[in-house]
């Protein structure tokens, strides 16, 4: 007998999944940090060290807490060697990556279409805040083909915690089973496998296959690919 392999719908990560990272979110550090310090090179460097944000280079190190935190932790750990408060720094860190350039993974609208059509529910789950995530999709056009969208502040948590995966599942009345997360760290894999969820791991964050592949059915390039593995996921079964 042939198992189902079926997937009926998929949740994504946002930043290093649908947005490709260091061409997003690298400006977006160099911008927070000059902002911050105001022309302070030892402020700028404490920012950077916490941030795990490599000046000179202009770009964030693999082991970066900024790339899979809430903008809530990043604020607290800036807190520790910036004069500004957390609460601060928080309203700061939304306000800058309100307007962080976005460079999509793939062309998105056409892929999402095509999800779509092929009758999967789509959603939506950042570690970002949700006001940010939906104003991202919408600069793209691509908001209005998600069903949810859910980020660190909208009532379930942030991920690892399976809770907002969970959410999701919930409210598309799928079973956590037939849905797959896609995401570039480990903290969207670790989240999708305790919600019970199908795992795929994408290469446009900051994590390469050795670090996704143990947590992930399939680590994939990038999202573009994943209409290629469903249909390889459904004749296996």
């Amino acid at each position: 007998m042939a198992l189902d392999l079926s997937v009926d719908a998929v949740l994504f990560d946002k930043d290093g999944t649908l947005f490709d990272f260091s061409a997003t979110w690298d400006v977006f550090a160099a911008r927070l940090i000059a902002r911050l310090s105001d022309g302070d090179a030892s402020r700028a460097a404490r920012a950077a060290d916490v941030l795990r944000f490599d000046l000179e280079a202009g770009r964030f190190l693999p082991d970066s807490p900024a790339i899979a935190g809430t903008n809530r932790e990043i604020a607290a750990l800036l807190a520790w060697v910036l004069p500004q408060d957390a609460a601060a720094l928080e309203r700061i860190i939304v306000e800058e990556a309100g307007r962080a350039p976005l460079v999509e993974a793939v062309p998105l609208v056409p892929l999402l279409a095509e999800l779509a059509a092929r009758g999967l529910m789509l959603g939506v789950m950042t570690n970002d805040t949700e006001s940010v995530a939906r104003a991202h999709l919408a600069e793209v056009g691509i908001l209005g083909q998600f069903d949810f969208v859910a980020g660190a502040d909208s009532g379930w948590g942030a991920k690892p915690s399976p809770d907002p995966l969970l959410a999701f599942a919930e409210r598309m009345r799928v079973p956590p089973a037939r849905v797959a997360m896609v995401g570039d760290s480990t903290h969207d894999l670790l989240a999708g496998r305790a919600a019970g969820m199908v795992c795929v791991g994408v290469l446009t964050g900051m994590a390469g296959p050795e670090v996704l592949g143990p947590h992930a059915e399939a680590v994939l390039p990038d999202v573009g690919h994943l209409p290629g593995w469903l249909d390889g996921r459904a004749t296996r079964g």
